[in-house]
């Protein structure tokens, strides 16, 4: 079986990929697995929503996290109900510059235009930086797999919303596996796999039963946060130009 491993920054519509993908019966997800690791070597200005108890319950070690997800698509031999596994995770949340436990991975790069990603994430975090929003280091791993012959998939979230069941049926294509209309919808209030700090951020997913605009698509950014998205551009500019649906 494969990791199918998504590599977003924050607001990008990630979690309602992790919701679309566990609708299928041979699929597990698991949600921002790297975010303890993250928080107890990282380096960022804001505390987090839940820190400390993410940093109580959660792996801290890299290496435990990235065996833990492979057992869980190499199960020992014999065992019933073998299964793909869905990883929803922030670039950011890779801190070296060679993660090179990824290459065996099917990579997703997901993207938002910063505008939007900053407009959002700000209602959390109110002073974000560029390391933040993970479009900088989202933009490191994808030359990193590409120079390693991995190139992955680069998806763009405003175009899924555009048509879901168009683009999820070519970006399933792209993975080799097959897509099922149950992708498409999901009850409202959440899905066991949450992580702990959805209670924060998952909002309007929860409030949601598919694909759906969200209200900062279309609101303006702040005067101080200008500054962050004239950073986060270049980054933006070269995924999207390697986008593949």
């Amino acid at each position: 079986m494969k990791v199918i491993n998504l590599i977003s920054g924050p607001r990008n519509l990630s979690t309602a990929l992790m919701y679309s993908f566990s609708q299928l019966e041979d699929i597990v997800v698991l949600d921002e697995p790297f975010y303890g690791y993250y928080l107890q070597n990282g380096s960022f200005e804001s505390e987090h929503p839940s820190q400390k108890e993410i940093l109580e319950t959660m792996e801290l070690k890299e290496e435990k996290v990235v065996e833990g997800i492979n057992s869980l698509s190499n199960p020992p031999a014999g065992r019933a109900g073998e299964k793909n596994v869905f990883v929803k995770g922030m670039a950011h949340h890779y801190l070296t510059d060679s993660p090179n436990f990824i290459l065996n991975w099917e990579n997703v790069i997901l993207i938002r235009h910063p505008k939007k990603l900053i407009a959002s994430f700000s209602k959390v975090i109110h002073k974000p930086t560029l390391n933040d929003i993970g479009i900088k280091k989202a933009s490191e791993l994808f030359l990193f797999l590409n120079n390693n012959g991995k190139t992955p998939i680069v998806i763009d979230s405003d175009e899924l919303l555009k048509n879901p069941k168009t683009y999820l049926k070519k970006l399933c294509s792209l993975l080799n596996i097959s897509f099922s209309e149950k992708m498409l919808h999901w009850k409202k209030g959440g899905i066991p796999e949450d992580g702990i700090w959805a209670k924060h951020w998952y909002a309007n997913v929860h409030n949601s039963e598919g694909f759906a605009l969200q209200k900062s698509s279309s609101q303006q950014l702040s005067a101080h946060l200008e500054p962050l998205l004239l950073e986060a551009l270049p980054y933006y500019e070269t995924l999207k130009n390697n986008i593949l649906i």
